[in-house]
């Protein structure tokens, strides 16, 4: 007479223990954020506590590396952004595939990027900036949370749409970039809006355009690039949350469905709205399926504008 033995599904044990999703970018920025909000919601719906690690430095590269290497059991997860499918390109050879080293849980949110400049400067509309830099070029500094980072790309991309000459200086994390932004160390920057938007509206830097398609609910009046004289400009940055190649599809799908009900709340909307995010959730099979069609995009642009790492 044969043994009954119960089978206990992996998504209903998991999690058996901390869950860590690690931020590759420094603390206090866009994708941290949004990281610390996943990560409390998270933690209410899987009755677990989960933890937020930055793993910062060479372009979001370390971080994902580190969870590329994770056990894939669900407990170590990446905060995931559209730096995350720049690294082959930029630097060559990397440790892991962007793709095939993940496994995708769910695309989160989008978020356009500011053009903003500090409010020392003459520079009112987009077009007094592309004047002013046509006739002296690389006087404007532009800084950006590293090189080959999305902020960076954003630079590179207006650059030659408007065939000017902006000098880029790179820094460790957007933070930093932001600091000397206000300080005035430099003159411009292509932020993301959650890091800007309280700037934005305390009069303490100046929004010229948005890099979105549409203007943004958050700052009506600021006009888009493309109104602004720079035509077809369009780009925003993503976040997806991603767990290391191999991890059981019950816990993915446990974790994708977690993530729709409780970013839909109407606590989480609203603190959503008011960092400068725009929920956009996709299914673990699209949010593949968007990685894929972002990293040709995107490597394209770093290809023309022949960029490296320094």
């Amino acid at each position: 007479m044969g043994l009954c033995i119960p089978v206990i599904s992996t998504a209903q044990t998991y999690p058996t223990k901390v869950v860590k999703i690690i931020v590759p970018t420094a603390p206090g920025g866009f994708t941290d954020v949004v990281a610390r909000l996943v990560g409390q919601k998270l933690s209410a719906s899987l009755g677990q506590q989960v933890v937020i690690e930055n793993k910062q430095g060479a372009g979001s590269t370390i971080g994902a590396d580190a969870v590329a290497k994770a056990a894939p059991d669900g407990h170590t997860l990446l905060m995931s952004s559209t730096t995350h499918v720049l690294g082959q390109a930029v630097y060559g050879r990397l440790p892991y595939d962007p793709i095939k080293s993940f496994t995708p849980v769910a695309k989160l949110v989008d978020s356009a990027y500011v053009l903003v400049v500090n409010t020392k400067t003459d520079f009112k509309t987009v077009q007094d900036l592309i004047n002013f830099a046509r006739t002296h070029p690389e006087q404007i500094h532009y800084a950006s949370s590293g090189n080959g980072s999305s902020q960076h790309l954003m630079g590179a991309m207006f650059c030659a749409m408007t065939n000017v000459k902006l000098k880029h200086v790179p820094y460790r994390g957007s933070a930093g970039a932001t600091t000397d932004l206000l300080a005035g160390v430099v003159e411009t920057s292509f932020a993301g809006l959650p890091n800007v938007l309280s700037l934005i509206q305390q009069g303490k830097l100046r929004a010229l355009a948005v890099t979105t398609a549409k203007r943004i609910e958050q700052l009506p009046d600021v006009p888009t690039l493309s109104e602004a004289g720079v035509s077809g400009y369009d780009a925003s940055i993503w976040l997806a949350l991603l767990a290391p190649a191999g991890t059981p599809p019950e816990i993915v799908q446990r974790l994708n469905k977690d993530l729709m009900r409780s970013m839909t709340s109407t606590d989480a909307s609203k603190t959503m709205f008011d960092v400068g995010v725009s929920l956009s959730l996709l299914s673990p099979a699209d949010t593949g399926e968007m990685m894929v069609s972002e990293m040709q995009r995107w490597s394209k642009v770093i290809r023309d504008n022949h960029i490296k790492p320094e």
